[in-house]
């Protein structure tokens, strides 16, 4: 004890308060062997040793004695007290602990070959994820996949049973990559638990279920949204993520190019209208929508969002949670929205006609509406829109702007090779040999950093309809969606392939990605032989 207290004299005595991040790194051993409820509690956390062995700990005041030996004998190592402010110390614990392995399989063998159902119900929700200890091994499973899966930047954890095993996969980047096979005898115990954290029913087993839950990570809080399915082989579970903690986007920084960014800001300015983003589902349309909610000024409009779920908190804007069980369904908020006086409605998704046509009222009393709709690409919205049962005078006169979007994966910096067009290359992309032969694309191997796979994150490609006359007057005349692309294509629109080709040849992507993403079509071939600068598809 006179030994630690010394330590502890010494420490304020030289370093006083000073922030003393003392450049070393955290201290494994201290993160293996100290819980980091305990850390948390007591604002503690351990860095390497230094050349004498004696570990400094940056600890906030006031520093408890006791508590300072009590880590210097579980550690077995001399200490020191680096003062820190409170923040400091907290964030080096949430990183710290965040990094160190999950440990999952460790756990899966841990749970042997029975977990009691009544262990399942240790932990409430809202838990924080780095805080497994002395909890059941089934417990510590799920909370290890999930926090592996933040971790990674998963956006859905799928847990799917086998006849023999149980298969975990986490989709990355759009993308599902296999992670752990836990034995078929936990997949009761694991659904069990996924389920009271969502607070679904365990005994039921025989019909789909949905639920929603709030979990974190350090100060990170993540939305989970879960939904079992009945399968031959047991219950099928599927997790998707939502990082409440990920900051927003502009449209800059999405991947918009200028002249397309220029167009959709004008068009979301309007007065009165219909601005609608079209894409499949993870294809970036909220995240789109989000971004150009923050281009608008909230303390001129007054501006209201109706949303299923609430992704992001925007400062300044009323945002409405949608539920179907409560009754306050997309087309009932909408029909109240109108009586708060709104400049701007944000309409999550349009889904039936109901919604469909208290939207087209709503553009047509004087309001700017923006919404979401899920066709393969910007044509087929509109007549997305009149297979809903919108009469085309409506739609023409209502609606401004059709923006479809995909994402592509970026290819990783770290590994990322730029390297002439091979013949393979050019005959799958189907572009002007004569033209793009030259020209350098994105090839990766793969390293750490983007877990070998060759990309990490994700950009957007774009395909921007304007609803000019010409479009106008084929809406009315119930034009196909083709000869709607085709009038718009020669107006001037760059197709979601020209733009991924677009970013091929700016090294932000790879072949294999754009034609994994997009297809090419008649028209794009016809405009990539034609011209210089166009591209397939």
């Amino acid at each position: 004890m006179d030994a630690v207290t010394s330590n502890i004299a010494e420490s304020a005595e030289h370093n006083g308060r000073t922030n003393a991040s003392d450049n070393r790194a955290v201290s494994e051993a201290y993160v293996t062997r100290i819980p980091i409820a305990f850390a948390r509690r007591h604002n503690i956390i351990g860095l390497e040793p230094d050349e004498h062995g004696t570990m400094p700990l940056l600890a906030a005041p006031p520093v408890d004695v006791n508590i300072i030996d009590n880590v210097s004998i579980r550690l077995g190592l001399p200490v020191r007290v680096v003062e820190t402010p409170s923040e400091e110390a907290q964030r080096h614990i949430n990183s710290a602990y965040s990094a160190q392995d999950s440990g999952v399989e460790l756990a899966i063998d841990a749970a042997g070959n029975g977990e009691s159902i009544r262990h399942l119900n240790a932990l409430g929700t809202g838990n924080d994820l780095l805080d497994h200890s002395g909890s059941a091994p089934v417990i510590k499973i799920v909370n290890m996949v999930l926090l592996e899966a933040i971790k990674r930047r998963a956006s859905d954890v799928h847990i799917q049973p086998f006849a023999k095993h149980v298969q975990i996969r986490l989709r990355i980047d759009g993308v599902l990559y296999d992670y752990v096979q836990p034995p078929l005898h936990l997949l009761d115990e694991i659904v069990s638990r996924i389920k009271i954290i969502g607070c679904m029913d365990i005994a039921e087993k025989r019909l789909p279920q949905d639920g929603r839950t709030t979990v974190s990570i350090g100060e990170r809080v993540v939305d989970l949204r879960i939904s079992s399915l009945p399968s031959s082989c047991g219950e099928r579970v599927v997790i998707r993520l939502l990082d409440k903690s990920a900051r927003l986007y502009s449209l800059s920084e999405i991947g918009m190019e200028d002249d397309v960014r220029d167009a959709f800001v004008k068009a979301v300015r309007r007065s009165h209208g219909i601005v609608l983003v079209t894409g499949p589902t993870g294809s970036g349309k909220s995240t789109t929508l989000y971004a150009v909610l923050q281009e608008l000024n909230a303390k001129e409009l007054n501006i209201l969002t109706l949303e299923d779920p609430i992704e992001y908190e925007l400062t300044g804007i009323s945002q409405t949670q949608v539920s179907a069980k409560k009754g306050m369904t997309f087309a009932s908020g909408l029909r109240t929205v109108l009586r708060q006086d709104p400049d701007v409605i944000m309409v999550g998704e349009i889904r039936d006609e109901e919604t469909a046509r208290m939207a087209v009222q709503s553009a047509l009393t004087g309001h700017l509406v923006l919404s979401t709709l899920h066709t393969n690409d910007a044509a087929g919205a509109v007549t997305r829109l009149l297979d809903l049962g919108i009469e085309p005078y409506l739609v023409a006169s209502s609606l401004l702007a059709v923006l479809a979007q995909r994402l592509v994966r970026r290819a990783c910096t770290g590994c990322k090779q730029m390297a002439p067009l091979s013949d393979p290359e050019i005959f799958a992309l189907n572009v002007n040999p004569h033209v793009h032969a030259s020209l350098h694309v994105a090839s990766c191997t793969g390293c750490d950093s983007c877990m070998s796979t060759g990309y990490f994150e994700r950009v957007g490609i774009f395909e921007m309809l304007h609803v000019t006359d010409t479009v106008r007057r084929l809406i009315v005349q119930r034009g196909e969606a083709a000869a709607i692309k085709e009038a718009a294509i020669k107006e001037g629109m760059k197709t979601l392939r020209q733009d991924a080709i677009d970013k091929l040849f700016a090294g932000e992507t790879t072949v294999t990605e754009v034609n994994r993403v997009t297809q090419a079509s008649q028209d794009d071939v016809d405009e990539a032989h034609a011209t210089p600068t166009g591209v397939d598809g």
